[in-house]
């Protein structure tokens, strides 16, 4: 069984697989931080707002206060709708989304080239050189 598992695990579709998953789990936290901290605080100063993602919104208020963040309604036990966090998940989404279809795009271009390129010439065949000879030799005679 431990060799089984040996086999498996050292197989180059799984390593290739868990190098992929390590480098997208990577690749989500640079997209986070580029909507977190790059996009959103522009997004924020258009709307007015100091921080986007603490947009919220109470449902059907228990205690009647007022909140100023998101975290004291939670903590506080209120239904809250959080569309700011939403709006910062969407846009990480379609930022992923746009690099992996600009991926995909240039792998099917150099795809298309590959099958585009024609064949090299494959030359004359075995048959056409032996004949070539043979009239050759012939000539000589």
């Amino acid at each position: 069984m431990l060799k089984e598992f040996k086999e498996f695990a050292i197989k180059g579709n799984m390593v290739d697989m868990a190098v992929g998953i390590i480098i997208g789990a990577a690749f989500g936290t640079v997209v986070k931080s580029v909507v977190d901290d790059i996009l959103m605080p522009v997004v924020a100063s258009v709307f007015g707002t100091p921080d986007f993602s603490n947009l919220f919104t109470v449902l059907n208020s228990k205690t009647g206060q007022e909140f100023t963040s998101l975290e004291a309604a939670r903590e506080a036990g209120e239904a809250v709708l959080a569309y700011g966090q939403f709006i910062n998940a969407l846009i990480a989404f379609l930022i992923v989304a746009f690099v992996l279809f600009m991926v995909v795009k240039s792998m099917n271009r150099l795809k298309r080239e590959e099958e585009a390129a024609p064949a090299p010439d494959p030359g004359p065949s075995q048959e056409d050189l032996l004949t070539e000879i043979r009239d050759l030799l012939a000539s000589r005679s």
